[in-house]
């Protein structure tokens, strides 16, 4: 079987199937002197599930990764919000109905909504709304806890599941399951997230596994590929059992480059530094030996919360990241937000969102939104080595407007006394076609450039790379996308702009020699993808790829293109 990977490893063991049965909601009509009683049902079921998310927080395991915080707020929020308590209790007044019936129908319009989002983080929170939704079904119907007791007295057990939610995740964490399995989820899923920080190898998306597999059936979990193999032949087995000790074997080498610096064979220094999304993510950019921050996506101080982070709050959380990185880089990047994600409960209706109101264009629409920000940027420079950096810059008119917009804030917090780091750098993100083609107007009028290459691939190739019917189309090695790569890389080497790329790309070692080839000196990726990256770094001599480069610059055929960047990572 095929799925998603989102956590990597190789793991053997038996499958323990993780039981599921659906909610079946029925309809009936109360009599109206019966609506007030069931109404203080629905509140009490509600304030049940609360409690019951308010002790996971309080009695959080020490394993938990660091998400699990944002995890458990963001259900509480969920379940907090008027769609789930005001109109289903509006719905329960006027139409007589019983709670189960009220509260299913709006889970059902709720996840609608975000079905219909584009952005893939947004879509993916569907989940979220289900699984909270349930819990409270639960508690209305008097069913049992998700969760069953389970004693692997020590077999390795491969939990296989319809979906499983990451409370239940980390309530299982004690019975060490080798691997997770899921029918339902995604990349960016939070049972995904969490997997993750529990470096778990975990494979999502499987849709009919939980149908297919059997209780004890022998499972091989290739968490990188995500490839599932069941009851495999002895010759497949003693093959995986040699790659997972090879795997376990390499990750611990892995290790010992973390206090190595990043440098060619042929010594020029290479700057490895992490994406974060939140200052808890920090653990993990130690453990990995990040020498900076080079994306901190701010945006998600600002999601999933009715609330929205005031200058305080942001000001905060920025400067406890740039304390703790103890004066190396950090870039953080003003909020992205889009028109597909609401703010103040207010919702932006825009038929494609990808290409509408969003990052830098939304904080021009939104002026005091983006003054507060800057203003908490600024400040939290006094603590640290903090860069800005701009999202989705098209050109000239929107740099200039932005800078417009620095300058104000900056003379307004002088006339406070408000200090402030005064040489702060400017940076831009290259991650529209226009701005790729515009590089002489960015050189000029910013301090550093930072590629996208998520965006600037979808941009290029007008590709939705969430859509499953065209991601295979969505391809880095596209002869337009390598074109405007060594581009933008060239122009600001040439123009002596610092430059990096924070995208996707940066992380897969695949690439590493191919940016490393067109000049690029500085990447940031997931902590996570850091040492491998490090150690394809050590192995490269640049004077031997350049030709490789200049060949693959002059291909027009994607699998000649191919072909030469297998030569190009021949020794990896």
């Amino acid at each position: 079987m095929h799925g998603i990977p989102v956590s990597s490893g190789i793991a053997i063991g038996y499958a323990h199937l993780l039981s599921h049965t659906a909610l079946e909601v029925v309809h009936y009509v109360l009599p109206r002197n019966l609506v007030h009683e069931e109404i203080a049902r629905f509140d009490a079921a509600l304030e049940s599930t609360r409690n019951e998310l308010e002790g996971l927080r309080s009695n959080r395991p020490v394993y938990a990764a660091a998400e699990f915080d944002a995890f458990l707020d963001l259900h509480l929020m969920i379940l907090a919000d008027e769609h789930i308590t005001l109109t289903s209790r509006k719905m329960i007044e006027h139409e007589q109905c019983n709670a189960e019936w009220a509260l299913k129908v709006q889970m059902d319009a709720l996840v609608a909504e975000f079905e219909a989002f584009e952005d893939a983080y947004l879509s993916e929170r569907k989940t979220d709304v289900v699984q909270v939704v349930e819990r409270v079904l639960k508690k209305l119907t008097g069913q049992p806890g998700y969760v069953p007791p389970v004693d692997n007295q020590g077999v390795k057990m491969i939990l296989v599941a319809h979906d499983v939610s990451p409370a239940d995740l980390i309530q299982l964490k004690p019975h060490q399951f080798a691997a997770i399995l899921t029918d339902l989820g995604g990349a960016t899923s939070h049972t995904a997230i969490i997997a993750r920080g529990l470096s778990t190898p975990c494979v999502v998306g499987l849709h009919h596994a939980r149908q297919l597999l059997r209780e004890n059936d022998l499972v091989i979990v290739d968490g990188t590929q995500g490839v599932i193999m069941v009851n495999p032949e002895e010759p497949v087995l003693v093959e995986y059992r040699l790659l997972q000790s090879q795997w376990e074997e390499e990750r611990k080498k892995l290790r010992r480059l973390k206090t190595t610096p990043a440098q060619t064979l042929d010594g020029t220094a290479i700057e490895l530094h992490a994406n974060i999304e939140l200052p808890d993510d920090l653990p993990e950019v130690f453990e990995n030996g990040a020498t900076g921050i080079g994306l901190f996506r701010s945006e998600f101080l600002f999601l999933n919360r009715d609330v929205l982070p005031d200058e305080e709050e942001q000001f905060t959380a920025y400067r406890r990241v740039a304390e703790s990185m103890k004066g190396m880089p950090v870039t953080i990047r003003t909020f992205d937000l889009g028109a597909d994600k609401q703010l103040n409960g207010a919702q932006r209706v825009a038929s494609n969102p990808a290409l509408g109101l969003r990052a830098i264009r939304f904080c021009l629409a939104e002026p005091q939104l983006f003054r507060t920000q800057l203003r908490a940027l600024l400040r939290a420079s006094l603590y640290g080595n903090v860069k800005i950096l701009i999202p989705m810059l098209s050109g000239a008119s929107e740099i200039n407007q932005t800078l417009q917009f620095i300058t104000d804030t900056r003379k307004r917090l002088d006339e406070e006394g408000i200090p402030y780091d005064r040489q702060i750098k400017i940076g831009g993100m290259i991650e529209i076609p226009a701005a790729a083609l515009s590089m002489d107007t960015f050189v000029k009028k910013l301090d550093f450039l930072s590629i996208g290459t998520n965006d600037l691939i979808q941009y290029t190739l007008a590709v939705d790379r969430t859509d499953e019917e065209v991601a295979h189309l969505y391809d880095p090695l596209h002869p337009a996308v390598l074109f405007l790569l060594s581009h933008i890389i060239g122009s600001a080497i040439k123009a002596a702009v610092p430059i990096s790329v924070c995208g996707e790309m940066a992380g897969n070692v695949s690439y590493t020699r191919l940016l490393l080839g067109f000049g690029l000196r500085n990447f940031s990726m997931n902590p996570s993808q850091l040492l491998p990256v490090k150690q394809c770094v050590l192995g490269t001599d640049l004077s031997e790829i350049s030709t490789l480069m200049q060949r693959m610059l002059r291909a027009n055929d994607p699998n000649k293109i191919r072909e030469l960047l297998e030569k190009l990572n021949c020794n990896l």
